[in-house]
This record gives C-alpha cells, structure tokens and sequence, in this order.
C-alpha cells in the first residue's frame, strides 16, 4: 500500500528533475542524471496511479452487484 504522500512526493521530486532540466546553467551530465531520476519517479507516480485505479475499479463492481 502506498504511504499517504507518497504520490505527491514523487510527482514534486518529478518537477523539480524537469526545472532542473530546463534551466540554462546545467550540464550535460547532470541533465542525463536528472532524466533518469525523473524517469524513475515519473515510472512511480504511474505505479501509484494504476494501483489506485485498480481499487477504484473493484469498488465499482462490487457496489454494482
């Protein structure tokens, strides 16, 4: 189960590596470091999601019955 920020944190941390990304005064380096680390956290905030959609989903049909 998710921890309660646990979205909202990795979405924050998601920002912040696209911020960095877009600002002049980064390197390459730091810029292929700040795309993995969003990818991760892009690829964690999709995880959540879909977990989340799964409940709802298992909710709905179980009230449908």
């Amino acid at each position: 189960m998710a921890k309660k920020n646990e979205f909202e944190s990795a979405l924050k941390e998601l920002q912040e590596y696209a911020d960095k990304i877009k600002s002049n005064d980064i390197s390459l380096d730091d810029a292929i470091d700040c795309y993995e680390k969003g990818a991760k956290s892009y690829e964690k905030c999709i995880k959540i999601l879909e977990n989340a959609k799964q409940k709802i989903s298992f909710y709905n049909i179980d009230n449908d019955e």
